[in-house]
């Protein structure tokens, strides 16, 4: 017997057609509603809402017109910077997620929360959201997207400065999310915990959530932006432990990286290449990487502040390099990374001229070393006691008089280490034939 498929084949046909002639209908809505934005700003969120809460019933399966529209009204809201509105918007639609899938839902949630975080200063609104929506999570029963919302909120957070309540956070969704072994998540949530643990300077911590994180990312197929991230992370980690050579390795992996996807953090990197160059004593080299056809492209004053920190210390001017940092302040003590490194390497380059202007002397006045160094006075005694405390400078400071007095370098002999190591050896012997005689014995 012969089955007839064409009916189901003509079916089919008609349903596609049905579906275009929705999206149309969605696509002219939308047209008119985004005219409005131009001709009568007040009236375009009422006409998104229509299309959203679909006022005309159209159909709309896949909720793909719906979508749209709340993307549109939420760009909308971003570009008349209304970020209450916004806000406001992602608890108005929550009647509407019922009906919805739970993957479209969470989408829309952190499409929202995004948009939301593109307004100026709305930082304290985006944690108020966030905690609002875990609420609403727990209520609702779901797990997946409160998850990526905690782990938003810890990132809020952190960039809010609550350490403590971020590294809370973090310590109970690793404790959940290690059960249901969601790697990728893990990998996001550890790098969190690597920046935190930084930021509060807990460097060894910080390590150790960066190789956790590096961890469960080769376990996966790794996004490229966040294997930058680790890259990035990982140089960071390498430049306070001083190795300097491994971190630049690390900022050009990660520079590539961001540059290739157009992403802004490529700048960071490439900020924190120079500084690597610059913290190996190799300032020279800083010019190939500014004016090479990459790094142009992040020409700015953040570069011109690294490039002339860069020049100050080729030409080893004390002054030049102090008067570099207050010319950049803003630039340069807005991320705190760069800050401490660049405050190491200015405390070690005042120890050096210290040395070298002392060395001709034995009785010095402290007021002539402030002259020949070119700094205040206060200053340059505060830095010459540190250095007799540290022991990097063998001398006494007589404050009644004003005068640095410097003892001679002790030339101290090798015949005693020598000696010891000889007494050690023959103690070590005596006990090695000892112990064979009791065994002969």
């Amino acid at each position: 017997m012969e089955v007839d498929q064409g009916g189901g084949v003509a079916g089919d046909a008609m349903e596609v057609d049905q579906e275009e002639q929705m999206s149309k209908q969605f696509d002219l809505l939308l047209e008119q509603a985004q005219d409005l934005e131009t001709s009568a700003p007040d009236k375009a969120p009422q006409a998104y809402k229509d299309i959203i809460f679909n006022k005309q019933e159209l159909e709309d399966p896949n909720a793909k017109g719906r979508e749209q529209a709340i993307y549109a009204l939420g760009g909308f809201y971003v570009a008349q910077k209304r970020p209450t509105d916004i806000s406001a918007l992602t608890k108005e639609l929550r009647p509407l997620f019922s009906d919805l899938p739970k993957a479209k839902t969470a989408k829309i949630v952190k499409t929202l929360i995004d948009l939301l975080a593109k307004t100026t200063e709305s930082i304290h609104l985006q944690i108020e959201l966030c905690i609002d929506t875990i609420e609403w999570c727990k209520a609702e029963k779901r797990t997946f997207l409160r998850q990526r919302v905690e782990t938003r909120l810890a990132g809020l957070y952190l960039q809010d400065s609550k350490f403590v309540q971020a590294i809370d956070l973090l310590e109970k969704l690793l404790v959940e999310v290690k059960k249901l072994d969601d790697k990728l998540l893990l990998v996001e949530i550890h790098m969190l915990e690597c920046r935190t643990h930084y930021a509060v300077k807990n460097i060894p911590k910080s390590k150790a959530a960066l190789t956790a994180s590096k961890t469960n990312a080769n376990a996966i197929h790794c996004p490229p932006l966040m294997q930058a991230e680790i890259d990035l992370w990982s140089g960071v980690i390498s430049a306070r432990e001083k190795d300097y050579r491994t971190s630049f390795s690390y900022f050009y992996e990660a520079f590539e990286a961001f540059n290739a996807a157009e992403n802004m953090k490529a700048k960071t990197a490439m900020k924190y290449m120079l500084l690597s160059k610059i913290m190996q004593n190799r300032p020279q080299e800083t010019s190939s990487i500014i004016n090479s056809k990459s790094g142009l492209k992040y020409a700015s004053t953040e570069i011109e502040a690294m490039a002339a920190i860069a020049k100050a210390l080729e030409d080893r001017a004390l002054k030049s390099f102090e008067a570099v940092r207050a010319q950049y302040c803003m630039q340069i003590d807005e991320d705190p990374i760069i800050a401490f490194h660049l405050d190491d390497l200015n405390e070690t380059l005042l120890e050096q001229n210290i040395l070298r202007i002392l060395e001709p002397f034995s009785r010095v006045e402290i007021a002539h070393v402030a002259e020949l160094i070119e700094l205040p006075l206060q200053r340059t005694q505060a830095k010459l006691s540190e250095m007799i405390l540290d022991q990097k400078l063998m001398g006494t400071l007589d404050q009644g008089i004003g005068v640095l007095i410097v003892f001679e370098q002790e030339q101290v002999r090798s015949t005693y280490d020598n000696s010891l190591k000889t007494i050690k050896n023959t103690s070590e012997v005596l006990d090695t034939l000892y112990g064979m005689a009791k065994q002969a014995a």
